[in-house]
């Protein structure tokens, strides 16, 4: 047998496996996927809620240009109340960027040290959080630590704890899910921990020192940390399937609006959010981009360097078995080609 006839034999096992494998596939997303692209930003937003999100709000910041606003859907469906752009959305792990930052801002001050240990700094968790005379605060900010992530409890968003202890509570006196700097592995607990930290060393709340050195600075004023500081009636409704009510007096952390997002995710990739010496350590430690996800709420803030545009999009529908993420990626990823195609010459 000839390697062209090898290759021709490996191609078509490939087209079979490939077409076998989209049984396993909601059509949803294989029709999302392979879609022709439309020409702008506002049809595929448009296509979106066509495939069953609830609502959408999409920011597209290109240097050189004024930022501009794209929505689809509802803000509050019950209301028929359209979607905003101004509308507080729940930004979820999108918050992690901020509190990177604001470790970058404390190691730089010599407040912090990256590499003390969770030991040291609560000496009370030893024998509680396997490792802790291991993990090092630079591991637990990149994911590194091996800390079991607790919203994996069974029935976490059923029945969510009420205080910062009630949620550690259900990631102590796990087995580690591996050794120190010895993989990656994506855990909520890790951040807790950091806030908690950030608090300790300064004597108050991480979420004041946040407001003093990064909102404020950039004027980001439609950014929050509670319900509590907010009025309900601009945070845009969640929805998760299944699920009979609206979420959004659910609490889940950081609010914000879409412009708010993009403007901080500008700052922070551009350095403006840094002062001498704390990009150095940032960029050491972590990403520059990140999504987020609570029942009823999904996001996504990146910067795209090649087009040099910062692109966010807030999509307010859930599922349990994700699908709705995998499609809200598939609808981020389309803009951004959008995007990118229109700035070809």
């Amino acid at each position: 047998m000839t390697k062209k006839q090898i290759k021709r034999i490996l191609k078509i096992v490939f087209i079979i496996a490939s077409i076998s494998s989209l049984w396993l596939v909601p059509w949803i997303l294989v029709k999302a996927w392979v879609l022709p692209l439309p020409d702008t930003v506002q049809e595929q937003v448009n296509e979106a809620i066509g495939n069953g999100f609830d609502g959408m709000i999409v920011y597209v910041d290109e240097a050189g240009k004024s930022p501009v606003f794209y929505t689809g859907g509802w803000k509050d469906r019950k209301n028929k109340i359209p979607a905003d752009p101004k509308s507080l959305f729940k930004i979820a792990s999108i918050s992690k960027l901020y509190n990177a930052v604001a470790i970058a801002k404390l190691v730089n001050d010599k407040r912090l040290d990256l590499n003390k240990t969770l030991a040291d700094y609560f000496p009370e968790l030893v024998g509680r959080i396997e490792n802790s005379e291991k993990i090092t605060l630079r591991m637990m900010v990149q994911h590194r630590s091996g800390i079991p992530n607790y919203t994996n409890y069974p029935n976490f968003w059923e029945n969510p704890p009420e205080s910062r202890e009630e949620t550690l509570e259900l990631a102590l006196d796990l087995p580690a899910n591996f050794e120190p700097n010895e993989d990656y592995g994506y855990s909520n607990t890790n951040y807790l921990l950091i806030g908690a930290l950030i608090d300790k060393i300064l004597g108050y709340s991480h979420q004041q020192y946040i407001k003093e050195k990064i909102l404020i600075p950039l004027r980001l004023n439609n950014t929050f940390f509670s319900l509590s500081e907010v009025n309900i009636d601009e945070v845009m409704s969640g929805y998760h399937v299944g699920h009979p009510y609206d979420l959004k007096t659910d609490e889940n952390g950081m609010l914000a609006s879409v412009e708010d997002v993009g403007i901080f995710l500008r700052a922070l990739n551009n350095g403006s959010v840094f002062e001498d010496g704390e990009q150095t350590i940032y960029s050491s430690i972590y990403e520059y981009g990140h999504s987020g996800w609570v029942p009823g709420y999904q996001s996504f803030a990146e910067y795209h360097k090649d087009i040099d545009a910062v692109i966010v999009q807030f999509n307010n529908t859930t599922d349990a078995k994700l699908y709705m993420w995998n499609l809200a990626e598939i609808e981020y990823n389309r803009i951004v080609k959008i995007i990118r195609n229109n700035k070809s010459p």
